[in-house]
């Protein structure tokens, strides 16, 4: 039957058995090389990781406010509480300032007790107080047990619970408790004492070494300076022969070098010059495209205004065609009423002759009653029937009224909505001869718009000839500004001879620049004054350039 072991207890022992491999490592290379460890040493450094692996095993997880929290700081603060001497190690640790978290501060802890070579010292009084680790730790921590004298904790993960211990076990270790021995010797701390005194008995005779070396390297650099003293004699002698035709040199160089300051004065000034007048040059440019773009913007604003009134006289074309459209067909409309008028008219008249006509038959019908009344006396058997034929022909008559009086009545009606009809047409009219008036008033603006268009377009074609011609001198300074930035000013050095006669230049004839090509002539090649652009007083020419000048202006005038 195999047995199950506790993943507990496994990982333990793989923690310890690696904690005694890695001290064991640390002593064997230390002796081995014979050096002082720094930090930045291998094996010291897994003697760390491990021993963070160690305190960390078994760690109780606490909780705090924000999240939980496992640290090893806490056990390592109760060392100071049990070994007075460790108070000193946590007040340095807790003064560093560049420690925040108390992951840092256990490690910064670890190393300060490894430097003072008393870590054994304080695991031990930690484990014998178990009782106050039972409060930081589980019950099965490598911390809890005896065998916690070796320990330390992985800075990412755990060790993973794997029994390494039969690889640990070699043929030699099968003995088992001498080996376990050796390892817990080699773990006392007092072993340090040994390894710094035989790195101090290798510093001294290394010490001994370098002073032995010095003294040879004082023998040698005394020597050196005996023949180095023997050599600046000799140079010193040469020196001083030398000195007096230096000092001739010198004062000879030091009168040139006046001369050619003061030339090189004068070129500043006239440098300077040039320079203010090429600063005037381009502001006056700068005004110039300044006015082009306010007057391009004129332009453009004028533009359009001329479109919106040309627009507009389009609109109030249109609306005239249109008004004379609706006038023609108002007038058209006006002569068919007064037909119509006319022939009511001639019907009212026709109307009013068959009226008087009716009245004067009724009349005669009245008179020649009374004369049948009269004569009915006498004749009433022979009028009777003649007398009822009156009657009826009045009754037709009166019927005939009836409907001439029911006709005009109508043809009256008839007349008033005429009547209606014409006052709404001379409305009509009336609205007509206004709009003719509007119309004669939008003539007379649109005559003004085109006056206005035409002053605006003779301003616009002045405002052109007076762009042309500050183009034209925009143009001209450009050149000027060309001619002036093409210029090369040849330095003194450079010119040994003069550029037309080819003359070498010496204390008589003298060097002299051409303001215009800035090359160097002597007196007789550059005898002539003329204004320039960069200059407008006379300044000195060259002859070539006197002659190009002269060309140019007298091509330049009409």
């Amino acid at each position: 039957k195999c047995t199950v072991k506790d993943p507990t207890a496994v990982e333990r022992a793989n923690l310890l058995n690696m904690a005694k491999l890695s001290i064991k490592g640390l002593i064997e290379s230390a002796l081995s090389f014979g050096r002082t460890l720094d930090s930045d040493y291998p094996p010291l450094q897994q003697f760390f990781v491990v021993m963070e692996h160690c305190l960390k095993h078994g760690l109780k997880v606490r909780k705090s406010f924000l999240s939980y929290n496992k640290t090893i700081w806490g056990p390592l603060e109760l060392v100071e509480k049990l070994y007075p001497e460790a108070e000193e190690i946590a007040a340095s640790v807790r003064d560093l300032p560049g420690l925040k978290t108390p992951l840092g501060r256990a490690r910064a802890w670890l190393r300060l007790a490894l430097m003072q070579k008393k870590m054994a010292d304080y695991l031990r009084c930690l484990i014998i107080q178990r009782e106050l680790l039972s409060e930081f730790y589980e019950y099965h921590a490598l911390m809890m047990e005896e065998e916690g004298a070796v320990i330390g904790e992985d800075l990412d993960s755990q060790v993973g619970v794997i029994d390494f211990s039969m690889y640990l076990k070699s043929d030699d270790d099968i003995g088992g408790k001498e080996r376990n021995e050796q390892i817990a010797a080699i773990l006392d701390q007092k072993n340090y004492l040994a390894i710094a005194k035989n790195n101090i008995i290798k510093l001294q005779e290394e010490n001994h070494q370098l002073r032995s070396e010095n003294t040879l390297i004082l023998m040698k650099t005394q020597h050196h300076l005996e023949v180095t003293k023997v050599d600046v004699e000799a140079e010193l002698q040469t020196y001083k022969h030398s000195r007096q035709g230096l000092d001739e040199m010198y004062n000879e160089a030091r009168r040139q070098l006046r001369e050619e300051s003061q030339l090189r004065q004068d070129m500043e000034n006239e440098l300077v010059v040039q320079v203010s007048m090429k600063h005037e040059i381009e502001l006056a440019m700068k005004l110039l495209e300044k006015d082009i773009h306010e007057k391009q913007d004129t332009l453009i604003g004028l533009r359009q205004q001329l479109d919106e009134v040309k627009a507009i006289n389009m609109e109030m074309y249109q609306k005239l065609q249109v008004s004379e459209d609706a006038m023609k067909e108002k007038n058209e409309i006006i002569g068919r009423l007064e037909d119509k008028t006319n022939q009511i008219n001639a019907t009212m008249k026709q109307l009013e002759q068959r009226l008087q006509q009716a009245e004067k038959a009724q009349l005669e019908a009245e008179n020649e009653d009374e004369k049948l009344k009269q004569e009915y006396v006498n004749k009433s058997e022979s009028l009777q029937k003649e007398f009822s034929q009156k009657e009826k022909q009045l009754l037709q008559l009166e019927t005939d009224l009836k409907i001439e009086k029911e006709w005009r009545q109508t043809l009256e009606d008839d007349l008033q909505k005429e009547k209606e009809t014409v006052s709404h047409l001379r409305i009509e009219t009336q609205e007509i001869i206004n709009l003719k008036k509007e119309f004669i008033k939008l003539q007379e603006k649109n005559r003004q718009l085109k006056r206005i268009c035409q002053d605006q377009e003779a301003a616009l074609q002045e405002l052109a000839s007076k762009l042309s011609e500050s183009k034209l001198k925009i143009e001209d300074i450009k050149e000027a500004n060309k001619a002036l930035q093409g210029q090369v000013w040849l330095k003194d050095k450079e010119a040994t001879h003069c550029k037309l006669c080819e003359k070498e230049f010496s204390l008589s004839k003298r060097k002299h620049h051409c303001r215009n090509c800035g090359e160097i002539f002597c007196n007789a090649c550059s005898d002539n004054e003329l204004p320039l652009p960069s200059s407008p007083k006379p300044v000195r020419v060259c002859d070539s350039c006197h002659a190009i000048l002269i060309q140019r202006c007298s091509s330049n005038v009409p």
